[in-house]
């Protein structure tokens, strides 16, 4: 099921309906500022699991969190180094992912690296209005694994099906992804550039 979600705020029948699937433990359909997303609630039982079984991903390759703001992210890391947070204030909300230590008290299912814990804040007012509400999504691209993104709600609900319950339709999402930084060690390490250039981060370190 597509349902229109244009508009900020975000319309109360998309983000209700929305709500319902995430909380339900569903696989739900989000633009993003860069690709069309999956996203589940990663505390609700099973809710990982159908995420990648939909997208036919390995578990070993862990899912990311979408967050509301900064200060939800720090929620679910710890021992979180000064130059994350100089990128968080520089870049967010924007396309950038920091890896951090992950907390103890954050129970959410994101495959087997219990570890570390990927964080963002999207510059799109959908995933930030379902973080407010339902808290961090554990999110991936909404395409099958290794198969290029969709640009469209509408072809993100015929490449899945089933698989997903509801499509949030933000118009076209088109571009790069979010770029990947470590933030684990000593020093902040480039995984992925997408978006935001590796110069421009290492400029606001």
């Amino acid at each position: 099921m597509i349902v229109p979600a244009q508009g900020e705020p975000l319309p109360e029948p998309a983000l209700a309906a929305a709500v319902e699937a995430l909380r339900a433990g569903l696989v739900v359909g989000i633009p993003t500022d860069t690709v069309y997303g999956l996203a589940v609630d990663p505390t609700r039982p099973g809710a990982t699991d159908r995420l990648f079984e939909a997208k036919r991903r390995p578990r070993d390759v862990d899912l990311p969190v979408l967050v509301a703001t900064p200060e939800q992210a720090l929620l679910l890391a710890t021992a979180v180094p000064v130059a994350a947070t100089r990128l968080m204030d520089r870049f967010w909300p924007g396309p950038l992912t920091l890896v951090l230590p992950r907390a103890p008290e954050f129970t959410g299912d994101l495959g087997e690296d219990e570890a570390t814990v990927g964080v963002r804040c999207p510059d799109h007012p959908v995933p930030r209005a379902l973080c407010a509400e339902v808290g961090p999504l554990a999110t991936t691209s909404a395409n099958r694994h290794g198969e290029p993104t969709h640009e469209t709600a509408a072809a993100v609900a015929d490449d899945l099906g089933e698989a997903v319950a509801i499509v949030l339709d933000g118009g076209a999402c088109t571009g790069s992804p979010s770029t990947v930084v470590d933030c684990t060690g000593l020093e902040p390490r480039l995984l992925r550039e997408g978006r935001v250039p590796w110069a421009h981060v290492l400029a606001a370190i």
